[in-house]
């Protein structure tokens, strides 16, 4: 039967070994989105220039409130999926699907309306420089036009794995890649555009992948195979939902504020700042999936055994967890400090920057040196919220994104304008701190919580 060979039972067998071999799929699956997004960044910096780079840089931590938030609402549907199926309840796990797609559906045309209408004030609000501004404006429009297939890649890719199944929507990525590079090199290295190519590039790849993802569900999954009645909207199953979805969409967001806050700040230190952050960014990004992809683990991991009542296996594979993220970091710190300096000369061309590429190469890798020395924090914060996410406190997770947005707005306010450039590097590093303070002991008060159900 199909559902046996495309589900996996995550409350049986060693929990260490179960959440690293589940986490391996989804770290290469976060690793192809970010090396996609490198490459967008390396050609629209080596064809188009400083500005250009700049331009879709300054987007990026408006694009995370907005896509972040979306992003977190499909993450927190599936935790449902995730306890439904543990608890092998498949017509409520059928119900679940099915408001999920409803609530997908309405959530993702409001917020594309929304986000299409406002996205040049909010520019403007965060002192995007004028020089880069046109491009910023064009990029991210189209960007936030194209949210319905990000939520149509996302949803389905969610519910995939809430079912035990991290590997399948690697490959429906792998091809959206090759597809995204082959449009970037063809809309701005052929045809001749500026920044909407990549931007085209990104929508057209994440809808392709999201249809791949639903053609699949349809074929593997018999369990959701829909019967009368189960794919009419369920109010009481949508109030469930929302009230686990919108906290960790909203985790996201609040975080997104900090970070828009930040980027206002660093847009005052002028563009060569911007570039050499927007480049240290996108590379740190791209070291940091293992710890993405481990903390993402955690949160099917951790509903499939809390809807199986399994609370000891929970902690269990926490532990492993967090021992599987020190040694990435141990490892993180050797790479930046023999190849940090080299970092930024992937998306620039020197001969083209005159004597402004030393500047951008030197900050690039201070931020990278910098934030990569305490990179172990994020570690705890993916697999400690995600932990907590999957048991179903997604309101704790939206207080530590509250705590994060704090820090990296005290960072933008105080930390930049007295001491500049350095300030920026330490507000990821700042907001972590501030994060774990909360949900090291958050967990525990779950945890407790939970056993005395």
């Amino acid at each position: 039967m199909a559902t046996k060979t495309a589900t996996k039972d995550l409350t049986q067998g060693a929990p260490g070994k179960l959440v690293f071999s589940f986490a391996i799929p989804m770290v290469l699956g976060i690793l192809l989105q970010q090396f996609y997004s490198l490459v967008d960044t390396m050609i629209v910096g080596r064809y188009l220039g400083k500005e250009a780079l700049a331009g879709v840089g300054s987007t990026g931590s408006l694009n995370f409130i907005v896509l972040g938030f979306c992003m977190g609402i499909c993450n927190g549907f599936a935790v449902i999926v995730a306890q439904k199926f543990g608890a092998k309840d498949e017509k409520g796990l059928r119900k679940t699907v099915a408001a999920s797609i409803w609530l997908t559906i309405v959530i993702g045309a409001i917020v594309t309306v929304v986000t299409c209408i406002f996205c040049k004030p909010m520019l403007q609000l965060m002192k995007t420089p004028e020089s880069i501004f046109d491009s910023a404006a064009t990029y991210i429009f189209i960007i936030f036009a194209g949210i319905p297939a990000m939520l149509l890649y996302n949803m389905s890719a969610a519910i995939i794995r809430a079912l035990g199944d991290s590997r399948s929507p690697i490959l429906f990525l792998a091809i959206a890649a090759a597809i995204n590079i082959g449009l970037d090199l063809m809309f701005i290295g052929q045809m001749g555009m500026h920044v909407e190519g990549a931007a085209y590039a990104t929508v057209l790849s994440q809808g392709i992948s999201g249809a791949f993802c639903v053609i699949y569900i349809r074929k593997r999954f018999e369990i959701l195979h829909m019967e009368k009645g189960e794919m009419r909207p369920d109010g009481l199953v949508m109030k469930q939902l929302l009230g686990i979805g919108l906290p960790m969409g909203l985790q996201y967001s609040i975080t997104g504020i900090g970070s828009v806050i930040l980027q206002a700040s660093v847009n005052g230190l002028g563009d060569v700042s911007v570039a050499a952050m927007t480049t240290a960014l996108k590379v740190h990004i791209l070291l940091s999936c293992p710890l993405d992809g481990l903390g993402q683990a955690m949160a099917p991991y951790a509903g499939q055994n809390v809807g199986a009542s399994r609370l000891d296996r929970v902690g269990q594979g926490l532990r492993a967890a967090l021992v599987y993220a020190a040694v990435i970091s141990a490892v993180l710190m050797v790479l930046v400090l023999l190849f940090g300096g080299h970092a930024a000369t992937l998306f620039l061309d020197k001969d083209k920057l005159a004597g402004e590429a030393d500047a951008i190469i030197r900050l690039s890798k201070q931020y990278l040196i910098t934030v990569t020395a305490f990179d172990f924090l994020v570690g705890v914060v993916n697999t400690v919220r995600f932990t907590i996410q999957g048991m179903g406190f997604s309101n704790f997770a939206m207080i530590a994104g509250l705590l994060e947005m704090v820090a990296r707005s005290i960072a933008g306010i105080v930390l930049i304008p007295m001491i500049g450039f350095a300030g920026a590097c330490f507000s990821s590093p700042l907001a972590w701190i501030f994060a774990d303070a909360f949900l090291v002991p958050a967990y525990f008060w779950c945890k407790k919580r939970l056993s005395m159900a």
